[in-house]
């Protein structure tokens, strides 16, 4: 058993090489939320609902594949299953620029779905694996950051770059700027044993899936990504639409309701290295993660149901940025909480299970939130709901109160 004091020295390398390979990938995805609703006629696409279901198509695949994602980690090098991915994620986003039609289309989106798959379960180990008590919030914190990055920059340039030279070139571009990420994972991440080979079956404990711990753990994920993933994420644009109209008046700026929800979350993906990497850090301390978790919980139960108020635009903004906030502190502990779990039993089951959670949460979201605010006084029951929701998630971690929990537990 390790203590503060002779907690082994980790190497940190592997997990940023990984974030910012992700954050590669993640380039034309994020592209895709930007540039297809405008250019679905360049992609062959015969109407808009195509784009709504090809932009869901990737999460819905996810649910079925990260079981077998999870089973293939278990039986080859961490290492490959990356470049395995790297490769799928570049094909995808090459193929953004020259598929044609729904069916083309539908594959591209099944295959980059499967890419996310090898990419975020293969961060997830890592983080678990080159990690120690003493330094795993701040590592998953430093992870989620930087890989973030990819949203933000496919998303800024490729909403530039296309109306400059085009859907199929930027497409291009993209594709061969991710294909960067196959050295980088070459060159920085140890070839070894498959992270099924190498536990040592001594240290770890059998999963116990009625666990007080491992059942919170994965309802908080599923939860927090429905609300923030799934209601906030969706419905922002139409918030702000509904709250202050189609154009917004700004400092002396007139802005759409779109783009002035562009700008919100662009601003959370430019701080989210700095904040989250800060939050885990914190949540490496003495007092551990799980008080963090609640107050955050009890703030965002708090503001949620303000979203929806009549504010002026100034009050509103400073609502949504503590809302963004909060969104970067709770996915940042909860990820690290799943961790500190996955260190003290099969990291690949309870990872495995956690993420499909957190993807089926994320996938609920969009399609419960528009039933909801398609109702009279839909937007309040919707942010209402949500801050209810929260307190809900923070009741099941204060009764019984929960300890940290570290690999020693």
């Amino acid at each position: 058993m390790f203590t503060k004091s002779n907690l082994p020295v980790t190497d940190t390398k592997p997990v940023i090489v990984i974030a910012l390979t992700t954050a590669l990938c993640l380039l034309g995805d994020s592209m895709l939320y930007i540039a297809l609703p405008i250019y679905w006629r360049e992609a062959g696409l015969a109407s808009l609902w195509e784009v709504g279901l090809l932009l869901s198509a990737n999460r819905l695949i996810r649910l079925p594949t990260h079981p077998l994602v999870g089973w293939f980690y278990s039986k080859i090098p961490l290492r490959t299953g990356l470049i395995i991915a790297v490769v799928l994620a570049a094909t995808t986003t090459t193929g953004y620029g020259l598929g044609k039609g729904l069916w083309a289309w539908l594959v591209l989106r099944c295959a980059w779905g499967m890419a996310w798959s090898l990419l975020r379960l293969g961060g997830l180990f890592a983080v678990v694996k080159y990690a120690n008590d003493n330094n795993r919030g701040h590592l998953m914190g430093t992870y989620n950051g930087l890989y973030r990055l990819g949203s933000l920059f496919g998303m800024l340039f490729g909403g530039i770059l296309t109306g400059i030279i085009g859907f199929k070139n930027v497409a291009l571009i993209f594709g061969v700027a991710t294909c960067f990420g196959v050295p980088l994972i070459f060159f920085s991440i140890p070839q070894e044993q498959p992270i099924g080979s190498v536990t040592n079956k001594s240290t770890k404990t059998p999963v116990d899936w009625m666990s007080k711990g491992i059942t919170r753990i994965i309802l908080s994920g599923l939860l927090v990504a429905l609300l923030i993933q799934g209601l906030l994420n969706s419905t922002l644009s139409l918030v702000v639409k509904h709250n202050f109209g189609s154009d917004v008046g700004l400092f002396g700026i007139t802005l759409g309701a779109a783009a002035l929800a562009g700008l919100i979350q662009a601003a959370r993906w430019t701080w989210e290295p700095f904040v989250a990497a800060l939050i885990g850090r914190l949540s490496d301390g003495p007092k551990g993660r799980v008080p963090l978790l609640i107050f955050t919980l009890l703030w965002a139960a708090l503001i949620f149901s303000l979203v929806p108020l009549n504010l002026s635009i100034y009050l509103w903004l400073a609502v949504i940025t503590a809302i963004m906030l909060s969104a970067t502190s709770l996915t940042t502990l909860v990820d690290s909480l799943a961790s500190d779990i996955a260190k003290s039993a099969s990291s690949i089951s309870v990872l495995t299970v956690y993420q499909i959670a957190v993807d089926l949460g994320a996938a609920l979201g969009p399609l419960l939130s528009y039933l909801v605010v398609a109702l009279k006084h839909g937007f309040f029951y919707a942010y209402a709901g949500g801050s209810i929701l929260f307190l809900v998630v923070a009741a099941i971690w204060r009764f019984p109160s929960q300890p940290k929990f570290t690999a020693a537990d």
